[in-house]
């Protein structure tokens, strides 16, 4: 009766095993562990923040910023590919409190997110359309804030 049963269990162990084979064979990536690639170049629906948000930690004063102007988002050549990208155009203070100019800058996006914000150069933004940016205008820190 003990062989019958080892038989028995072995042929179960060894239904399971070709199951779990072929289950395994129909799986995607996706159950692998491997994450879906997202989509490189979807709008950037929240760019205005992002754009705040992340100027507001790399100007060296971004209070009191004058003559802030953007644009929509656009898809833009970055290399071989093309990624959405808005231009930023604004006057911030240095450290002396003192006006340093207008600046060009763009701002480009992956899947919907800032991914990098750079000076831009006159072939980026220097023929683009601006409309005014008063949240960065706007922007202020700590208890002056209202």
């Amino acid at each position: 009766m003990s062989i019958r049963m080892t038989r028995i269990h072995m042929t179960r162990i060894g239904l399971f095993a070709a199951a779990t084979m072929v289950l395994a064979g129909c799986g995607s990536s996706d159950y692998l562990g491997k994450p879906k690639e997202p989509e490189p170049n979807l709008v950037p629906a929240n760019y205005k923040n992002e754009i705040v948000n992340t100027l507001k930690t790399t100007l060296i004063d971004p209070t009191n910023v004058k003559d802030a102007y953007i644009t929509d988002p656009a898809l833009m050549a970055v290399g071989r590919d093309q990624r959405y990208a808005v231009c930023i155009r604004s006057n911030s203070r240095g450290y002396h409190r003192e006006y340093l100019g207008s600046k060009d800058r763009i701002a480009y996006f992956y899947a919907g997110r800032l991914n990098q914000l750079i000076d831009a150069t006159p072939t980026q933004c220097g023929k683009a359309a601006y409309k005014p940016f008063p949240e960065l205008e706007k922007l202020c820190l700590g208890a002056s804030c209202e």
